[in-house]
């Protein structure tokens, strides 16, 4: 990569990746892609270019291209899960018809493009443990369908057209930077908040639902590495299982009295959030991103709860 634009720059992916990207590029190889009203400000904005790149304007995502002699597009424009389940027409128009413009462009323009796919476009036929890599993918929600909907699309410019596209499954991404903005596995975030301020966390998910989560660090090196990686290589594309930890809400809980042991927590279940939850897995085979692109993550539920908390304390008080 030399040129990179990072489209949904100042999501909660986006503005943490754009900051690793350029620490690691340099400032001026990577543009900040932003849609008006949601501008890039403090450091994000300062450290680097930014652009308007919205999805849905495929002229401009064109003309950012070729203004910046873009070789990389990392496309971060989607609706997160719980949001999409209640505006689904907007979430297939950001997700699918935002993604064909993005590759029409890269296409046209030769840039390698990454989108990623989540534990969401699994459902509840598929393997809940041990999810692997090739399985069946029947999505109930409108998260699911268009992140499915994104591989397949992904892979079609791949063998047409040889757009070079890769994408991992996110799981939960657990970060102290940014607010958790309406997904499913954000009570992992949430709770953290809770513990710091020495308030009692009322958990959204149920006892015992195991869902796959990965700290940001590990996300933001997921997303960097298998770009970078040789393409020779990789028999897959769209999309790697990548894993780091599978917990419940007792776990986490469990992992957080280890430093307040006077932190509480109670359960009141969202009837949505728990129905979306029990479709994905319990856990993913990851075996074929450590094989072909050296996939590792660095921390566990231990180390992570050890920095989350670090860290917030820091930010908070």
């Amino acid at each position: 990569m030399k040129n990179i634009l990072v489209v949904g720059a100042t999501g909660q992916i986006g503005s943490e990746l754009t900051m690793e990207l350029r620490k690691r590029y340099g400032n001026e190889h990577v543009v900040a892609g932003y849609i008006p009203g949601a501008e890039p400000k403090g450091e994000l904005k300062e450290s680097g270019p930014s652009a308007i790149a919205d999805v849905t304007r495929p002229d401009l995502i064109a003309k950012v291209v070729a203004d910046y002699h873009i070789d990389t597009i990392y496309n971060l424009a989607a609706l997160l899960s719980v949001v999409a389940e209640s505006k689904p027409r907007l979430a297939w128009t950001i997700g699918i018809d935002g993604l064909w413009n993005i590759l029409e462009v890269a296409r046209e323009h030769h840039c390698a493009v990454f989108t990623p796919s989540s534990i969401g476009s699994f459902g509840t036929n598929t393997p809940h443990v041990m999810t692997p890599q090739d399985t069946i993918q029947r999505p109930r929600t409108i998260y699911g369908v268009s992140k499915v909907t994104t591989e397949l699309l992904s892979d079609y410019y791949f063998n047409k057209y040889g757009v070079d596209t890769r994408a991992v499954r996110f799981p939960g991404i657990i970060s102290y930077v940014t607010p958790p903005g309406g997904g499913t596995t954000d009570y992992a975030v949430d709770i953290y908040y809770s513990a710091v301020r020495g308030e009692r966390f009322v958990c959204p998910i149920g006892e015992g639902t195991l869902m796959d989560m990965m700290y940001m660090p590990d996300a933001l090196n997921a997303a960097i590495s298998l770009m970078e990686a040789d393409p020779t290589r990789l028999n897959h594309r769209n999309a790697f299982n990548i894993a780091a930890m599978s917990f419940a809400p007792e776990n986490i809980y469990a992992a957080i009295r280890k430093h307040k042991p006077d932190f509480e927590m109670v359960y009141d279940v969202d009837p949505m959030k728990q129905r979306i939850a029990n479709s994905w897995p319990d856990s993913m085979d990851d075996s074929c991103a450590r094989s072909e692109w050296d996939w590792k993550p660095q921390y566990d539920l231990d180390s992570m709860t050890a920095d989350m908390l670090e860290k917030l304390t820091a930010k908070l008080l």
